[in-house]
């Protein structure tokens, strides 16, 4: 959902309210409590929310971890040669 940005035109006071995109505008002002909530016109803010969202969805080359840490993750240990047809015993 959008953040949209509102001034009331009678205190000046400045609101951001997150609605949905279908949501009528605001016209109340939640601190003089006139309807001269006006929307402002500026970039559109939203929220990147849950998993799966990482600074390097975008990126390539090797400007992929701009944060310095770590991604990599260890190697898996080597299947052991008896384990590989099916039939392994861990003792």
């Amino acid at each position: 959902m959008p953040i949209y940005e509102y001034q009331c035109q009678a205190c000046g006071h400045e609101h951001e309210a997150l609605q949905k995109l279908s949501d009528a505008p605001l016209i109340h002002c939640p601190a003089c409590t006139k309807a001269e909530l006006k929307k402002k016109i500026s970039a559109a803010g939203f929220r990147l929310k849950g998993g799966g969202w990482y600074e390097t969805d975008f990126k390539s080359g090797t400007k992929k971890n701009v944060a310095g840490e770590n991604t990599s993750k260890p190697a898996a240990a080597p299947t052991p040669a008896c384990c590989k047809g099916g039939s392994c015993s861990s003792n």
